[in-house]
């Protein structure tokens, strides 16, 4: 799926893609954005990285990893050119984000007969947060609980059962399907956390590299492009972000 739109500039290919692949890091942790395996792997991230390679007029290699700092890690080190993360003030001393393009809910649940009532009720001294290492929601809590002590596993859901904890954090999405298929479980109402998906490359491209991105997610946005791709991959439910 291409949308109808002006190629980048010459000087944005060379710097975006120097080698004359564009390799893009995808992480397929997060099943809202990337679905399928490394030998197919499907969803809105890796739609959005084959046509920013079209604009480019370079072919798209896409490089699949299970975890948001494993993806990270990979154009931190020169590995990949782009990214898909959410925008967090950790990772920004290294990448230069767009705007989001999803906007998607951090949530926690608990047992069913857990005394916590509400989000605000887990910043408490006592409570053990099973959360991902290195995820958008393990940043932001890391800054934000006071009182909550943080666990961390391959995934904030498996470490709570496993470990007996009081609260599990995850993505809306999945935290839901996992709470549905175990008995005994349930959400808290609302949400601790907007995680603001972008798309990012390091900070080291020039200012037009990182405007062509910018303003390439915006019309991506206004065009449908966005919406149609979660709805394909069935995230129709996922909330496209806003116009920056």
């Amino acid at each position: 799926m291409t949308a109808d739109l002006t190629p980048a500039p010459a000087a944005v290919a060379s710097d975006l893609a120097p080698t004359g692949v564009l390799r893009a890091s995808i992480n397929l942790g997060n099943p809202v954005l990337a679905q399928g395996d490394p030998s197919d792997p499907r969803g809105v991230t890796v739609d959005i990285a084959r046509e920013i390679g079209a604009r480019l007029d370079r072919p798209v290699e896409l490089l699949c990893f299970d975890a948001a700092r494993r993806s990270y890690d990979a154009m931190a080190t020169g590995a990949a050119d782009l990214c898909f993360l959410a925008v967090d003030p950790a990772r920004e001393e290294e990448v230069a984000f767009t705007e989001p393009y999803v906007l998607i809910e951090g949530v926690y649940v608990v047992p069913d007969g857990s005394p916590l009532r509400a989000v605000a009720d887990v910043d408490a001294a006592g409570v053990r947060v099973g959360v991902k290492t290195g995820s958008a929601y393990d940043l932001h809590l890391t800054r934000t609980l006071e009182h909550a002590d943080l666990v961390r596993g391959d995934e904030g859901v498996d470490v709570f059962v496993a470990q007996g904890l009081e609260v599990g954090a995850g993505i809306r999405e999945p935290v839901t399907a996992f709470a549905a298929a175990h008995d005994g479980l349930r959400l808290l109402d609302g949400a601790f956390m907007q995680i603001r998906q972008a798309v990012g490359t390091t900070r080291s491209r020039s200012p037009q590299t990182v405007a062509f991105l910018r303003d390439l997610v915006e019309e991506l946005k206004a065009t449908g492009f966005v919406a149609q791709s979660l709805a394909r991959s069935g995230q129709a439910g996922a909330t496209v972000a806003p116009p920056a």
